[in-house]
């Protein structure tokens, strides 16, 4: 039989008024968008216009930051392209290495590279033939990850045939090649060969309709070409996010992101034309969007993005998930501040190993916590014993465009370098100044005055004492501070 329960003491008058207090909107609320107005909790009609605006701020804002790894692919395309880099037959490298005259997200400036963009719609199935000893990476034009090719690889740097399918595929699935599915069309190849350009011209490239009689692939390069592959910090921006959405499949995108996208009339199959006041909406909120990005790249806050403790020195993959994830939640700073800095994605970045891969700090700053400015000097100690296996190096890039500094001499230095001078304890001092200070030539990486400039560190074969963090880099010294 049902048991009847004792009723409850229920909430006196004023708990009740508490309550209500709780769940109410005052008459008139202050707000970083105005005033809005309410009766009784029902906006007025005057206020109903600027509280969708303060929403569609809010959601374009939002979209920015969660999208920017979108753009960045966008726009490497379209950089590629003015570059000649137009078909997946088409690779484009950097030989000797990257310089200073594209524009590219803090480029590699030691090792060549070769990159590419798969076009899966036009092609269908096609097949990448790493060489071996390379290290290549795939990842989806929301630049996720997809496969890596070579000594992180399955084929673990023999070389073998890699077949990439598009969306929706259900044809055949021969043997012999590493199958992967493509969430995207358009997918992002970065190949690099250690034994440089001529090994990266052993890369192929072709459909798998044409394995057997593929055609010879076409190399370009775009080293000292002059072209950018940024992506927009303004309303173009939503413009370059509405040509992706326009271009992949409904659900290459997780729901939310597309939500978002959704709400400002970025949807695939529809027009992307928003009205002049939504334009305007847009484009403050990519410039604000943009300002936050910067604040999480150059001024992190949160505690597990220093290197060492008390220092300035900052990760650049915060975390250890190539994914941003942590305990199931993503970590959206550490997703915003890695790919405005940075391209390529893969999990080998995020967990070197002794000996293996590379890590990286950065910083924006000096000892005394002031940004770095191109017309002062400056210096570095890089202490003796550094932990890299294979080499260590210094590259400095532009703070507006996160690319190489356009600067008259080449803005890096490593370990390679036989022009660098050591001190007698073995550590190096390096010098950041526009003229190279007296005697310091052989150890100066010019500065620009007039443009501020950040140095990202790189080790290659990362050692022991990287990992137990009894290896530290001193903070960046300005001459004359005190």
């Amino acid at each position: 039989m049902p048991i009847d329960g004792s009723a409850g003491l229920g909430l006196t008058n004023e708990q009740l008024a508490e309550e209500v207090s709780h769940v109410s909107t005052p008459d008139r609320l202050p707000t970083p968008f105005g005033e809005f107005e309410f009766f009784d909790g029902v906006p007025k009609p005057e206020s109903v216009q600027s509280i969708f605006d303060g929403l569609d701020l809010v959601r374009g804002i939002t979209a920015f930051l969660n999208a920017v790894p979108g753009a960045s692919l966008v726009a490497m395309r379209r950089g590629l392209r003015v570059a000649g880099v137009s078909s997946p037959d088409t690779i484009g490298y950097t030989d000797p290495r990257c310089t200073s005259t594209p524009i590219f997200l803090t480029p590699n400036t030691e090792t060549t590279y070769g990159v590419t963009f798969l076009d899966l719609k036009a092609w269908g199935p096609t097949v990448i033939e790493a060489p071996p000893q390379s290290l290549g990476v795939v990842d989806d034009f929301w630049f996720r990850y997809v496969a890596d090719m070579g000594i992180a690889g399955p084929d673990k740097g023999a070389g073998g045939k890699f077949l990439f399918l598009p969306p929706g595929y259900e044809g055949e699935r021969p043997d012999g090649y590493y199958i992967y599915d493509c969430p995207t069309f358009t997918n992002f190849v970065v190949i690099r060969a250690l034994q440089g350009v001529e090994a990266i011209k052993q890369s192929r490239i072709y459909r798998l309709s044409d394995a057997g009689t593929a055609p010879e692939n076409t190399f370009v390069n775009i080293g000292e070409q002059v072209f950018n592959t940024v992506h927009a910090n303004d309303f173009s921006f939503f413009e370059e996010i509405a040509q992706l959405i326009a271009e992949e499949p409904p659900g290459s995108l997780d729901p939310e992101r597309a939500g978002t996208l959704a709400s400002l009339g970025i949807v695939h199959g529809k027009p992307f034309a928003p009205d002049e006041r939504l334009r305007g909406i847009l484009d403050n909120a990519a410039r604000i969007g943009a300002a936050m990005a910067r604040a999480t790249l150059y001024a992190a806050r949160a505690p597990e993005s220093f290197r060492w403790e008390g220092s300035s020195w900052k990760n650049g993959f915060v975390g250890g998930s190539y994914e941003f994830l942590n305990e199931g939640a993503r970590n959206l700073d550490a997703r915003t501040l890695f790919h405005y800095a940075a391209t390529v994605i893969t999990p080998a970045m995020a967990h070197a190993q002794v000996g293996a891969g590379s890590a990286y700090a950065y910083t924006a700053e000096d000892a005394d916590g002031a940004l770095l400015d191109g017309a002062q000097t400056y210096s570095l100690t890089i202490p003796a014993n550094a932990p890299a296996k294979n080499f260590w190096a210094i590259d400095i890039y532009d703070t507006q465009t996160r690319s190489l500094l356009q600067s008259a001499q080449y803005p890096a230095k490593s370990s390679l370098g036989g022009e660098l001078r050591a001190e007698d304890d073995g550590s190096y001092v390096l010098w950041f100044a526009p003229t190279a200070p007296a005697g310091k030539e052989s150890n100066w990486i010019p500065t620009l005055p007039g443009k501020s400039w950040w140095p990202l560190l790189r080790i290659y074969g990362p050692l022991e004492s990287w990992f137990d963090y009894t290896w530290r880099l001193p903070e960046i010294t300005r001459s004359g501070a005190h």
